[in-house]
């Protein structure tokens, strides 16, 4: 063993080739790739330990919610690696994140590779050269009271999603789930969506004109009518959500009364009636925290949460940015003082204020003790310093975070705000009206922190106007340049205009402006909203269109589920104090089995457990799956959430019954949004639906009539077949045998992307040619069919089966494609993994094309033959051939696992890694 070695373990490869650079000879870093250890599935437990207390949760929740932890069986190769690198080593330094998770990977590393020399947890908020020395002198002691906070969220999360989610499954639908902050972020954005569909729009008017000062040359501004005899003229603002004014100060105009005081205006003399001055003074914003920073790329640069925050780890693991998973939005002195002196040098002493700015923190949780995401260095590479080493995302995002810390320490915009009242009478049928004009305009005279930086913000409704007041003042353009006037000074009036308007739904939720809101109400944590927002995409309850946020039916059913049968797992004010009690937990102030049996148990004082997650689970009574699923949408017209999907139904018979005499059903197109399904909406569904078969022609090969119907299971082709010919004399049974042996008609249900009214005899006699023989296997010699079953679209070669992407995939894939699939390794029930995110090319020792996929445990690089995690700097887009090629090589080069016997269990007790000289 050589003198002095030292190993240093982080979480990633990424980080661990950037901190070897910063480190003599004498260490070796290695990465854990994320965590090594976690709770297995229940059928994952060993075969004694199923029928024990350990075997519904993985956790003992009788005594003190004990955890059983396994090593992942992606990870057991490299927690060998580790293992034989601590071995040659005489000092061990985790240098993990400084968070609740990161401190968790310490802990479980250390469980695992038990170490016998000393151990020092080295932490730091970014990855430079002095950063990196700086914490070699500063280690400490591994936090237990992160490491408590961490197991507590994992066992909570373990308790709310075993025990709820099956309850979806039997009454909703399978493979669903519920879960701490996914429910509740769900929940809001359906209520959004209810509020939309329960909105009653509300039509106004208003009056605008081109108004000079009169005998002079000055230029022309715009106002707009704000009252008439004497009460205000009513915007948008002034109406609720069902139409009707706020406030009986104000009066609505209709076409006819704008009209009339436009006609009534035509020789009216205008004068200014009030002028008012005052100064102009606008603050930078802070800088960027996780939430802040997620919120703002959505806006600046249309990226996603997910995206946001697997960029913004590629910078800080490759040492741009400092640690992006904050609730701080303090700067260390040194950040300060580096973003006051590039401020100075770039636009000039005079933006940079006397005083250094400081923010302060409103988080209690644990994370505060990081600084601001902020450009890395006591020193900031401007964008231009790294432009050759940046591109794409990562460029543009390292820019945004550059420019909002540098103007968080700039000075204010100044200017000067002008607001002028126009008085005239209105020649109206009623007489002569007095009415008055408004306009108002921001001059900027100094830039200040707009000159590096101006802070987007979401446009509701009614802020259309004033957000673009905000993009021209941060131009230095302002809202109107007012000419030179004065009280009572005589005006001109010209382009008098009568203009409607509708008001607007509330706006949905973007990615950005539900990580507002989530932030705002104190539920979750920041740096999992990303991962929250992901998770209800993909399990279906929300989808995009364009950046607004849109709920499925299939989400009404589960927040209607949730909501009348576990309220308080989805109250707002309970999920935030649940995360303030979290907090507590990770600062020390409660100890966590008190508290997970008070979540779980309720009051265990008396007889009866009482107010727990268990008891309410056992005591849910009868739920009616059918009424969960269904949502009235009026005059009896039923919208139910299916099997196959949503689909109307008509219990009142408003557009009849179908020829069996059942209610009329008819499917719902997947690209219309809920409050898009209006009652006239639906009974149009229903009235256009076909009745009885709808004939597609006949098939050129068999001769018989092929028809479309629709079906208790969704819509389907089938052919019809002549009634067999039976002799007259034959008995029942002889009669039933004969019936079983005659040819049956063949049937094929409608793929998800068809629809009844649309389809054609050439897609007809395609799905009823399924199953498709594609080819036979060149090496194997099996037959290779594609076939369409109760999970989806699937490829069968002998007993082999691999589920398809897509249905259309059924009729089209060739064989040289299904033989690439099956290349594939095989994930779960035979599932292969989505079509590639990216094409790299060919390796060079395998010679097979290496592509870019999304696996269970993330982004993947394959050759399908070896695969690799991508690291978390590397996102699929940023990728290179040459890093992919290095990946692979690095994971073919790694020493093939050993079996090993099952994993220990935690004995709950954990041991303090102290430094030890």
């Amino acid at each position: 063993m050589a003198a002095g070695r030292k190993l240093v373990i982080v979480e990633s490869p990424a980080k661990a080739r950037t901190i070897a650079g910063y480190l003599g000879d004498d260490f070796e870093v290695e990465a854990s790739v994320g965590h090594i250890r976690d709770l297995p599935q229940p059928s994952e437990l060993p075969a004694d330990m199923k029928k024990g207390p350990f075997g519904k949760f993985a956790v003992d929740v009788e005594h003190g919610f004990e955890p059983y932890y396994v090593v992942d069986a992606d990870k057991k190769k490299k927690v060998a690696e580790l293992k034989r690198a601590l071995k040659e080593s005489d000092e061990l330094y985790l240098a993990t994140d400084e968070d609740r998770e990161g401190e968790a990977i310490a802990w479980h590393l250390l469980q695992e590779l038990k170490p016998k020399v000393p151990v020092h947890r080295m932490v730091f908020h970014e990855i430079t050269r002095e950063a990196i020395q700086r914490a070699l002198g500063a280690t400490r002691s591994l936090d237990e009271r992160l490491v408590d906070a961490q197991e507590t969220r994992r066992i909570l999360d373990r308790l709310y999603g075993y025990e709820v989610s099956p309850v979806l499954w039997r009454k909703v639908g399978k493979g669903l789930s519920a879960g701490r902050v996914q429910s509740v972020a769900t929940r809001m954005v359906v209520e959004r969506e209810r509020e939309r569909m329960a909105f009653v729009a509300a039509d106004y008017w208003d009056v605008t004109g081109t108004f000079a000062v009169a005998d002079e040359a000055e230029p022309t501004f715009s106002a707009r009518l704000t009252q008439v005899g004497g009460r205000r003229v009513a915007s948008g603002r002034d109406f609720d959500d069902r139409g009707r004014l706020r406030s009986a100060e104000a009066v609505a105009l209709d076409e006819g009364a704008a009209r009339a005081v436009v006609t009534g205006l035509a020789d009216a003399d205008v004068r200014v009636q009030s002028l008012e001055t005052k100064p102009y003074t606008r603050r930078p914003a802070a800088p960027f925290t996780t939430s802040s920073l997620q919120q703002e790329a959505g806006r600046k640069l249309r990226m996603s949460a997910r995206q946001t925050m697997r960029t913004a780890q590629g910078l800080y693991e490759n040492g741009y940015i400092t640690y992006m998973r904050t609730d701080s939005p303090v700067l260390s002195s040194q950040a300060i003082d580096a973003a006051r002196r590039q401020a100075a040098e770039l636009y000039g002493p005079e933006y940079v204020p006397d005083a250094a700015r400081v923010y302060a923190s409103k988080a209690k949780g644990a994370q505060e003790a990081h600084e601001a995401i902020r450009p890395a260095g006591d020193s900031f590479r401007t964008p231009a310093q790294v432009a050759r080493e940046l591109s794409g995302d990562q460029f543009r995002l390292y820019e945004l975070i550059w420019k909002r810390t540098v103007a968080s320490q700039m000075a204010d915009a100044r200017g000067q705000t002008a607001s002028v009242r126009l008085a005239a009478d209105a020649a109206l049928p009623d007489g002569a009206t007095p009415v008055v004009f408004s306009a108002s305009g921001t001059v900027i005279t100094f830039r200040g922190f707009l000159a590096a930086y101006e802070e987007s913000r979401d446009v509701d409704r009614y802020d259309v106007a004033a957000a673009e007041g905000d993009a021209a003042r941060a131009e230095g353009k302002g809202d109107a340049r007012l000419p030179q006037m004065a009280q009572g000074d005589a005006l001109t009036a010209a382009d008098l205009t009568a203009d409607g308007h509708r008001t607007s739904p509330p706006p949905r939720y973007t990615e950005a402006s539900l990580v507002k809101a989530l932030e705002e109400r104190g539920i979750g944590r920041p740096s999992t909203y990303a991962a929250t927002i992901s998770v209800i995409q993909d399990r279906g309850y929300v989808t995009s269109r364009g950046q607004a946020l849109v709920p499925s039916w299939l989400a009404f059913a589960v927040v209607r589920l949730l909501e009348e049968n576990f309220d308080r797992l989805v109250d707002y004010d309970f999920t935030a104090t649940m995360e303030q009690d979290l907090d507590e937990i990770a600062a020390g102030g409660r100890d966590r089995r008190d508290w997970l049996t008070s979540f779980y148990f309720g009051d265990r004082s008396g007889t009866v457990e009482a107010g727990g997650l268990r008891g309410l689970v056992e005591n849910l009574g009868d739920i009616d799956a059918r009424e969960v699923n269904s949502i009235e949408i009026g005059d009896g017209v039923v919208l139910r959430v299916g099997r196959y999907g949503p689909y109307l139904e008509d219990t009142a018979g408003v557009t009849g019954t179908a020829e069996d005499g059942s209610p009329r059903r008819a499917s719902v197109p997947e690209e219309l949004a809920p409050d898009e399904l209006t009652l006239e909406k639906a009974l149009d569904l229903l009235r256009t639906e076909p009745e009885g078969d709808l004939v597609l022609g006949q098939d050129p090969t068999t001769g018989t009539t092929i028809v479309a119907k629709n079906g208790r299971y969704g819509p389907y082709v089938t052919e019809l077949l002549p009634e067999p010919e039976l002799d007259p004399g034959l008995s029942a049974a002889a009669r039933k045998r004969a019936l079983a042996a005659a040819p049956k008609p063949r049937t094929a249900s409608l793929f998800k992307s068809m629809n009844l009214q649309t389809v054609t005899l050439e897609d007809a006699l395609r799905l009823l040619s399924l199953p498709r023989v594609v080819g036979t296997d060149p090496e194997t010699g099996a037959e290779i069919t594609a076939q369409n079953g109760r999970y989806g679209p699937y490829l069968k070669r002998g007993t082999d089966s691999r589920t398809l992407t897509s249905e259309e995939q059924l009729l089209d894939i060739t064989l040289e494609e299904a033989l690439a699939v099956y290349a594939q390794p095989k994930r779960g029930r035979g599932a292969t993994a989505a079509p590639p995110l990216k094409e790299l090319g060919e390796d060079p020792t395998s010679g097979k094309p290496i592509v870019v996929k999304d696996g269970r445990f993330g982004p993947y690089v394959t050759d399908g033959v070896t695969n690799r995690t991508l690291p978390r700097d590397a996102s699929p887009e940023s990728l290179t051939r040459e890093q992919a090629i290095e990946l692979l090589a690095e994971k073919r080069a790694s020493a093939p696992a050993k079996k090993k016997p099952a994993a220990r269990r935690s004995t709950g007790t954990r041991t303090k890694a102290t430094s030890r000289s």
